[in-house]
């Protein structure tokens, strides 16, 4: 006998399906570094929207911390749309912000008290969608605050940016603990580079990626973000399985 009409069931089903489909699709859409050597490490060839990352400096300093946040300020100048910047102490330099790429006329600073007041914002701006990144200053990220503010850039296919900033050393061991960020970073600071004149060159980073999903770890020398967002590796790459000596620029 011919039924009359699609299942229900069915129909929810493929419907689910659907919608989980394009959650899919859009967790595949990165940002790029424009570097070969780093977004060959990164699945998809950069960094996932709908995604939540970690940035760390190398040492518990400021001078490190500070550097960690301007990677990330970097990266965030280099999305579309507001940006969303969630902290507790407002010691951003503004000038160091415009410096990496990122104006001050496209950030929505969210000043909170308590970091737990930090993470709800982050949260609820990462549900908001149609944002370009949504940035936190965090001392801790616990596991199950993690999964939610993944789910919730998961949903809205906003790219979500940690940045790890630490009072005290006793802080920074808690950098070690799992969480569910895509990807983790390190970043620390190097002598700048030599000119062939006295003066001060550009400021260069060593950038480790701790962590990738369906990814190796490996480490990077790069030149600090430029006033596009942009970082380059005219000092080298460091990786036990390739070393080169070319200067490439991210778009």
């Amino acid at each position: 006998m011919a039924q009359s009409g699609a299942n229900p069931v069915i129909t929810e089903l493929r419907e689910r399906i659907s919608h989980l489909e394009g959650g899919i699709s859009r967790r595949k859409q990165t940002l790029p570094f424009g570097v070969r050597e780093i977004d060959d490490h990164l699945p998809g060839g950069g960094l996932s929207y709908g995604a939540l990352h970690e940035f760390a400096g190398g040492g518990a300093g400021t001078v490190d911390g500070a550097a960690a946040a301007l990677f990330a300020a970097g990266i965030a100048a280099r999305t579309r749309g507001k940006v969303i910047w969630c902290l507790t102490r407002p010691d951003l330099f503004f000038p160091a912000l415009a410096q990496a790429g990122l104006h001050p006329n496209r950030v929505v600073f969210v000043e909170a008290d308590k970091e737990e007041d930090v993470l709800a914002s982050m949260e609820e701006a990462l549900s908001f969608g149609g944002l370009g990144a949504v940035v936190a200053e965090l001392v801790r990220l616990p596991m199950t605050v993690s999964r939610r503010l993944q789910l919730a850039a998961e949903k809205t296919g906003t790219m979500g940016l940690v940045v790890r900033r630490w009072r005290r050393q006793t802080e920074a061991s808690d950098f070690g603990q799992p969480t569910a960020s895509t990807t983790r970073w390190r970043v620390s600071v190097l002598p700048s580079e030599e000119l062939p004149v006295p003066g001060v060159g550009r400021a260069r980073w060593l950038v480790e990626l701790m962590r990738v999903k369906a990814g190796e770890c490996a480490e990077f020398t790069v030149g600090a973000c430029d006033a596009q967002g942009r970082i380059d590796l005219s000092t080298g790459f460091v990786d036990r399985q390739d070393q080169t000596d070319r200067s490439v620029h991210s778009r």
